[in-house]
């Protein structure tokens, strides 16, 4: 992580985001003008006010007090503005400015995502105990089953327990038990050799010894044909596993971790899931939750999600009406539902600015969806006019 810094001078809220990135887990420095001269921190990150600029005689002075100390980014906030929101990049990207009229918890995201290469962003409480279990697991190679619903982001929590860990510069591989047909699954796990079945025309190593030494995400294990869960709790206990085909054994040393989104007792129960393999898997086992139960985590999420998706354009801000009605609607498709509501929020916004208006719920939520989109846009051509 690069060092960053905040200069004090004119920063009235600079105490604001120091605990702000605190919470996140980074850390920033606060540094009077007076220090500048004694710092010298390649690739850093320098924050400072507009105020701070206009009083070091302008852009091109700051620059320079920036490559001096070893800024590789300039970010300047212009706080108290007329203009309601505004970001300007410059110097492909180097030099920063966020213009706004306070600075809410949209303001204090927008610049996370801005120094962060994190993808995802969280503030619940739930969702922060969580990653601090994460912190912990990782440091082990135990088997992790992790619980919940479709889009409350099982997959995000498996790539963070592998860049955590010892193996995060192995590969991380992920397969979807659900996509795959039962033929196929079985030799994309274990691999095969050649000639085994009619077209292998080539040898595969399979994707146990793709991720050997590294980390194999099995997506909705619970969709896995009972046939192959034999083979799988196999390869789970010895460590080893036979191509199809093949005639030996190869030993393989990999991490695994497996979601579902159902409820795993009743799998059991019912038959459609070996007793003995979910118990192999289940060493470690954690939950997530639905965004409805984690309020605190919408507003971090829908701005690394907008990040996401305007990768060639500035970040839009969410003003305060949409700010709400994003907090107050249920989410029952999670994440997923509210990267959708957002797309469209990008597509109808103007001026960069996301508006109680431009928050579109989904079609069977809304009785006239496409009508309030027209006069959504109507509107917007009146007011061009």
């Amino acid at each position: 992580m690069k060092e960053i810094f905040i200069i004090k001078d004119c920063f009235e809220v600079h105490n604001d985001i120091r605990d702000f990135f605190s919470k996140k887990g980074k850390e920033i420095k606060l540094i009077d003008s007076d220090e500048i001269s004694e710092i010298k921190s390649s690739q850093s990150i320098l924050i400072i006010d507009k105020k701070f600029e206009n009083k070091q005689g302008g852009k091109s002075n700051i620059l320079k007090v920036a490559r001096n100390i070893g800024s590789t980014k300039l970010i300047v906030l212009d706080s108290g503005n007329d203009c309601s929101y505004d970001l300007k990049k410059e110097m492909g990207g180097a030099y920063i400015q966020i213009s706004f009229k306070i600075i809410d918890e949209v303001i204090k995201e927008i610049i996370f995502q801005i120094i962060s290469k994190e993808k995802y962003s969280f503030s619940d409480k739930k969702t922060l105990s969580l990653i601090n279990m994460v912190e912990k697991v990782s440091k082990t190679d135990v088997t992790v089953f992790i619980h919940g619903p479709t889009g409350t982001g099982k997959e995000v929590i498996s790539n963070l327990i592998h860049k955590k860990s010892d193996r995060h510069e192995k590969p991380f591989i992920a397969i979807n038990c659900a996509a795959i047909p039962e033929n196929m699954l079985e030799a994309m796990l274990f691999g095969h050799e050649k000639g085994a079945f009619t077209g292998a025309s080539s040898a595969n190593k399979g994707i146990f010894r793709a991720a050997d030494n590294g980390t194999l995400l099995l997506d909705e294990v619970s969709e896995m044909p009972l046939s192959l869960q034999a083979k799988l709790l196999r390869v789970l206990q010895e460590k080893k596993v036979t191509p199809i085909g093949g005639q030996r054994d190869i030993d393989v040393n990999v991490r695994v971790i497996a979601t579902t989104n159902r409820d795993m007792l009743d799998e059991v129960r019912e038959k459609k899931f070996r007793e003995d393999l979910y118990y192999r898997l289940n060493v470690f086992p954690i939950e997530t939750h639905n965004l409805s139960e984690r309020p605190d985590d919408i507003l971090p999420i829908s701005i690394a999600l907008l990040n996401r998706h305007t990768e060639n354009s500035p970040l839009p801000y969410i003003n305060k009406d949409a700010q709400k009605l994003l907090r107050e609607y249920s989410w029952p498709g999670n994440v997923r539902e509210l990267e959708n509501v957002l797309q469209r929020a990008i597509v109808l916004c103007e001026k960069n600015i996301i508006e109680g208006k431009d928050i579109m719920i989904d079609v069977s939520k809304q009785s006239n969806f496409y009508n309030n989109i027209q006069e959504n846009l109507s509107e917007k051509k009146l007011m061009q006019a």
